[in-house]
């Protein structure tokens, strides 16, 4: 089963996007050499995986630019477009095209004498596309004095930079080369960029928050409870950050994370009933419902787990899947329905047909599970488990 979709890959880097920096280069570098750039990059671009495309294009910079690292850079910052419009709360993350820009500084320019120069260059290349994975190079040789600076750039004037201030520092960034700080040494930046008033500033927030929780839960659900006291964020955007931060929490029935989202962890829950259809056709929608009852009135944070079968016939990958918040009414049933997509064409994984497994989860605790077959042909007939 393969993909009628473009690779991401071929998505942001291609030839248009090569020459389209080619020429913007050459418009402030006439010694560039346009045509061979574009050539040398296009021979090896397509066999080569997302970050090797970065790397490579970089590789090609340093041969086609001038030999002095500074000369070099100063061409590279004359030739970035406008940054990405400042007045935004979200929504325009820049061209990825431009991670070959921030991959060269971090290349060639990560020594003493440069590191000053460096991180500049960094700040100014990100605000056409993040330089969260460069950054991270200089985090790793010149610690004390990056996270100064970052902590610095907090405040700057354009969401970009400060995004990159957390982004930058994530424990688990993906895609990126892994920090050799504590997992929490970006907790004194995040304090500072929590009331920030941009989405895409918060939003890397709680993500920075959610990857501590994989080795630290207590200092999350410690951190946020303090920015909940002290009144520095609007109510709905905090709300936002706690449910983003937590989710992972959530999914394993963390105290502390339920009581900090309002939830009852103490009132006694139950599915009263669970039903999946037993076979579903691939490319079609697997239909579940849940019905659950409380004893007290409560909150509930329900979520449903699919375990997927590998190419090797094993239940190998799980994957959680929100569903919803509710309030339950003592004693009274409450059901929810929802139709999971069942594609052939993921991007993320294959789907293989064969025996599935699915899970329902009532604040991070497994209530009931179900198995369900997905088959090629259309079933003629359907009947449900119960």
């Amino acid at each position: 089963m393969t993909s009628l979709q473009t690779p991401l890959a071929d998505l942001l880097f291609n030839r248009d996007k090569v020459a389209q920096l080619a020429a913007e280069i050459g418009s402030v570098h006439r010694a560039f050499q346009r045509d061979a750039f574009v050539e040398e990059v296009m021979g090896r671009l397509r066999s080569l995986r997302l970050k090797e495309r970065i790397r490579w294009i970089s590789e090609c910079l340093e041969r086609h630019l001038p030999q002095d690292y500074r000369s070099a850079v100063h061409v590279l910052l004359a030739a970035l477009p406008p940054p990405c419009d400042p007045t935004l709360s979200d929504g325009d993350s820049g061209d990825f095209i431009y991670a070959s820009f921030s991959s060269y500084v971090a290349r060639r320019g990560c020594g003493e004498a440069d590191v000053n120069f460096s991180l500049t260059a960094l700040k100014e290349i990100t605000t056409r596309f993040s330089a969260e994975d460069s950054i991270r190079t200089f985090i790793n040789a010149y610690p004390d004095y990056t996270m100064n600076t970052l902590l610095q750039w907090t405040s700057d004037k354009h969401y970009h930079v400060r995004r990159l201030c957390s982004e930058g520092t994530r424990p688990r960034l993906p895609w990126a080369s892994r920090l050799a700080l504590p997992t929490t040494a970006g907790l004194p930046i995040l304090d500072r960029l929590y009331a920030d008033p941009t989405r895409f500033v918060t939003r890397s927030v709680a993500n920075h928050l959610n990857d501590i929780t994989k080795t630290d839960p207590d200092a999350v659900v410690e951190t946020l409870q303090r920015w909940r006291n002290s009144g520095n964020q609007t109510e709905p955007e905090l709300d936002y950050i706690v449910r983003h931060a937590t989710r992972s929490l959530v999914k394993v029935g963390h105290r502390g994370a339920l009581e900090l989202l309002g939830v009852g962890v103490s009132e006694p829950i139950a599915v009263s009933r669970f039903e999946v259809p037993r076979h579903v056709q691939l490319d079609s929608e697997l239909p579940l419902s849940v019905t659950i009852r409380g004893k007290q009135d409560t909150e509930a944070i329900v979520d449903y787990v699919v375990h997927f079968q590998g190419a090797s016939g094993r239940l190998t990958r799980r994957k959680v899947y929100k569903l919803r918040r509710i309030t339950l009414p003592a004693g009274k049933d409450v059901t929810i329905t929802k139709r999971h997509p069942i594609r052939s064409n993921m991007t993320t994984r294959a789907i293989y047909p064969g025996r599935h497994e699915i899970e329902v989860l009532v604040n991070g605790t497994v209530q009931a599970r179900r198995e369900f077959w997905i088959r090629e042909s259309e079933p003629s007939a359907d009947v449900m488990e119960k």
